[in-house]
């Protein structure tokens, strides 16, 4: 940040994005430039950032910024939107309940802020109608946590990531979703660790592993209760352990015994080979030194909570837990995840893993001072915003979140939130969500916030402001206090997030002498000093003590009796089962170089190249059964709706599934969004919706004419034109895709709206028979926009059309060729990108490989790719294998 006297000095911070907790060091400079890299001396990455952390510099702009509250759609005052807030949720409360209010929170809050909400609504409105869209991510290993270990408490650390000899990952892309993390399991695989991947799809993860288990959908509890059965017959559990630390292993060998545990029958079930089911036998039993990451693909499942639970019975029976390079390892999704968690933000918790027992409840209540603490808990997210719907919530309040493209069956959420008397959305962003707020305030984003996260190994670091306040924004603990004293509240006048997050620190040691884990006592008297000074911390951390490493290393755990709870669980069908309407099962998920809903890496065009656009896995056989071409638009439906999205025609999918991206909102392709499709099918215990399964079918497109049209400013997809539409950031300019399956009547109303208040030069093309029309726009020697529409011919690419945009002034040489759309000469094809830092496309990596390239290292050597931050590595590696088994078959055919 640049002090007074214009010097730019390095501020210290930690990543938005992921729940590795990667430190960045951000340089800041007048116009809110900002230079990211990683902090060397953050413990969490060591100086890596991934694709999406290196980005970040493009990210914070204040394009598209909430910057002034507004109620109806006018600009008010602070005074005005907080007093009207704290007003009609207290009118809403004295006419219809405590519990007619809701907060939706987000694991982007900063444990200060998710503290500030916590008090308030389960503390002194008295309701537990709050949740957070953690409840998306990481419920279901919460509640197994909970019932196997007494608490929510992660065991390990990223030194057992280094210390393992077998890493299983369990429905878990780690190359894509937690990138740093993966580069550092690379080292170790280089080192000789073993690494099984257990996931439908042929991840970049699977491509590199030992062994890849492609399990049917939902057959995770079968394969792990098999493994279970299969250690127990070998005499490799660690029955010494279980003795003295662990309840109920006989009671789960009852519920095995209900099954035929045979390793043929479970393969079976899970739709795999016998010999990769016994090779992963054969590993498991060969390696104590064992983690089990698992994440999104176990926890967003109707049976979310018993593959938790059917992973930590494997760990608890074999002993592997609470030692170096040994435990089952939960990894969440978001930077703050773990400090919601930690501080109340699911309904169905009490801040300081407290539950809703009356000595937990009366506790904290004492504590507040506030009397009327909630009682019981709430409304989870999908309950929530069903109880939203239906009437009994009258008023929601939403905080960084955008519930309205995140949520299963999106469409209900939508028409919710359009039926709710009272919204309230805080954010530093418009999104498809604030179109339905009576209050819009506008929230800090990350460059600007100040307090702390927790990362997925219980790591507490700061996140420090690189940039002042913009317009009125404000923190979202101070936008929250403000409301609570408009409501009468005491409590809540805190002078800064520091003093917030003292007492929050005394509240875990509150009343605790031990018994609950989760103890800040050590950081509770800290000084505004101290706070601004916090160096990366692992909890518990007691006083007089540091932090803490690894849980359960005495073999202690949070139950009354100090004792690990097995607890049995069986495998289940899918909630919905395919059907001849719905023949397939689609499976939804995340992608390498985008977040969320795009409010942020959206921002950044570099991040928009790996995959620019919604798209759908299938496997080959599927494709051909159905008439879909890869790279055609393909219709996805299931029960619930229909998207549009390009096939990405690949053996890499199981055969009879489908995947999408979950990305994609009104704003980028509105067509395109995945999470309007899924079924709001929930664990019936976490509460968390199955994103991993709903039946569907796909089918082509078959678009009659399609287009583009490069322009500088942002287009919205057009009303009332049955288009597929996709907006596509550019370095200098805005790519918008559009295709229909109307006539030329439909292609010439698209073209008078786009090209409506174009002024300048303009050059035309046109081919009638063809449905062929290009037009460019140049004012002052420079393009303004340039628009091709086909109903019959090819559309050139667009590369070196949206690098005109960054010239001052066109050649003549670009002028002549301007609708021909590409440059005279030979044209370069950089093929899809790879190196999304470095803009290296597939083409290039090609080239060094056929070259002799041999190793990820050495394309790089070559190209540059995979030499910044690495998240393309996998890529790489697998166009290497392709290139090599490409090779070989064809010496073999010679």
């Amino acid at each position: 940040m640049a002090d007074g006297s214009g010097v730019i000095t390095t501020v210290r911070t930690t990543c938005p994005y992921c729940g590795v907790g990667c430190g960045v060091a951000g340089a800041a400079g007048p116009g809110r430039a900002l230079a990211v890299s990683g902090d060397r001396q953050h413990p969490a990455n060591l100086g890596r950032l991934c694709s999406k952390g290196s980005a970040l510099g493009a990210t914070v702009g204040l394009g598209g910024r909430l910057l002034e509250p507004s109620i109806n759609g006018r600009t008010a005052s602070w005074g005005e939107a907080t007093a009207l807030v704290a007003k009609r949720f207290r009118d809403t409360i004295a006419r219809h309940g405590r519990d007619s209010v809701a907060f939706y929170v987000s694991g982007q809050l900063l444990t200060e802020d998710y503290y500030v909400a916590n008090k308030l609504m389960k503390g002194f409105i008295g309701s537990g109608n709050i949740d957070t869209n953690s409840r998306l991510c990481m419920a279901s290993a919460v509640a197994a946590h909970k019932q196997a270990f007494g608490a929510d408490l992660v065991p390990g650390c990223y030194e057992d990531l280094d210390e393992a000899n077998l890493v299983v990952f369990a429905g878990h892309n780690a190359a894509w979703t937690h990138p740093i993390l993966f580069r550092r399991l690379e080292a170790a695989k280089a080192r000789g660790q073993k690494h099984v991947v257990i996931d439908p799809r042929r991840t970049d993860t699977a491509e590199g592993a030992d062994l890849h288990l492609a399990i049917a959908p939902q057959s995770d509890v079968r394969l792990w209760n098999g493994l279970l059965a299969e250690m127990d017959r070998r005499g490799r559990l660690d029955l010494d352990y279980v003795a003295e630390h662990v309840n109920g292993i006989e009671a789960v060998r009852e519920a095995l015994a209900d099954a035929d545990q045979s390793p043929a029958a479970v393969a079976a079930d899970c739709g795999i080979a016998l010999e990769d089911l016994l090779a992963f036998y054969d590993l498991f039993a060969a390696n104590p030194k064992t983690v089990s990451l698992f994440s999104m693909g176990s926890n967003q499942s109707a049976q979310g909570v018993a593959k938790g639970l059917a992973i930590l019975n494997v760990h608890l029976a074999a002993g592997r837990i609470g030692k170096p390079g040994a435990c089952p390892f939960s990894i969440t999704g978001q930077p703050n995840a773990m400090g919601g968690r930690e501080t109340g933000g699911m309904a169905n918790t009490l801040a300081g893993h407290m539950d809703f027992a009356s000595e937990d409840r009366d506790r904290v209540a004492r504590f507040w001072g506030a009397p009327h603490t909630a009682r019981a808990p709430g409304l989870k997210a999908v309950e929530m915003f069903e109880a939203v719907r239906s009437g009994k919530i009258k008023a929601i309040w939403v905080m960084a979140t955008n519930p309205a493209v995140s949520l299963p069956d999106a469409g209900a959420v939508r028409e919710a939130l359009e039926k709710c008397p009272f919204v309230v959305v805080s954010d530093c962003v418009e999104t498809d969500t604030t179109a339905y707020a009576h209050v819009k305030l506008p929230a800090l984003a990350w460059a600007e916030k100040d307090g702390t996260v927790t990362n997925s190994e219980r790591r507490i670091s700061r996140q420090r402001a690189l940039f002042p306040a913009p317009g009125q924004a404000r923190a979202d603990w101070r936008i929250m206090a403000d409301v609570a004293q408009g409501m009468g509240f005491d409590g809540f006048s805190w002078p800064s997030q520091a003093s917030i997050f003292r007492e929050w620190a005394r509240l875990t040691a509150y009343e605790n002498q031990g018994a609950r884990l989760l103890d800040l006592s050590g950081l509770a008297a800290m000084t505004p000093d101290d706070y601004a000074a916090l160096t990366p911390i692992q909890w518990p951390v007691r006083t007089g003590g540091g932090g803490t490493p690894r849980l359960f290393v005495d073999g202690r755990f949070q139950t009354p009796d100090g004792r690990a709870r097995m607890v049995p669980v069986r495998p289940k069908g899918p909630a919905d089962a395919v059907s001849d309407a719905f023949p397939m099962s689609l499976n939804t998920g995340r992608i390498r170089d985008q977040w969320h809903t795009m409010t942020r890496t959206g921002l950044a065009p570099d991040l928009c190249r790996h995959a620019p656009e919604p798209f759908v896995e299938i496997h080959p056989r599927d494709a051909e059964a159905a008439g879909i071409k890869d790279g055609a638009l393909t219709r996805v439906s299931t029960a619930r709706g229909e998207a549009v999205a390009l096939a990405k025609v690949t053996d890499r999918q199981r055969l009879g599934g489908l995947f999408m991206p979950m990305h994609w909102t009104d704003a980028f392709a509105p067509s395109g969004k995945s999470n309007h499709l899924i079924a709001p099918n929930l664990d019936p215990t976490s509460g968390q919706p199955e994103f991993k399964h709903t039946p569907a079918r796909a089918r082509p497109y078959r678009e009659t004419w399609k287009g583009f049209f490069l322009t500088r400013e942002i287009v919205a997809a057009p009303t009332n034109l049955d288009l597929v539409w996709r907006r596509i950031p550019q370095d200098a300019a805005q790519l918008h895709e559009f295709a229909g399956r109307g006539d030329a009547a439909e292609r010439e109303t698209l073209r008078k709206r786009l090209t409506k208040g174009l002024a300048g030069e303009t050059t035309v093309f046109e081919d009638v028979g063809a449905g062929s029309r290009r037009e460019a726009w140049i004012e002052d020697g420079r393009l303004v926009a340039v628009l091709f529409q086909t109903a019959a011919g090819r559309l050139p690419p667009r590369d070196w059309l949206a690098d005109l945009f960054a010239l001052d002034a066109l050649t003549a040489e670009a002028r002549s060729a301007l609708l021909i759309g590409r440059p005279p000469g030979a044209q370069v094809d950089k093929g899809p990108m790879v190196c999304a830092c470095l803009k290296v496309g597939a083409k290039a990596v090609d080239a060094a490989i056929a070259a002799g390239a041999a190793t990820a290292d050495a394309v790089g050597a070559a190209t540059g790719a995979g030499t910044n931050c690495g998240s393309c590595r996998p890529e790489i590696a697998r166009m290497i294998a392709a290139a090599s088994l490409k090779a070989k078959e064809t010496a073999d055919v010679a």
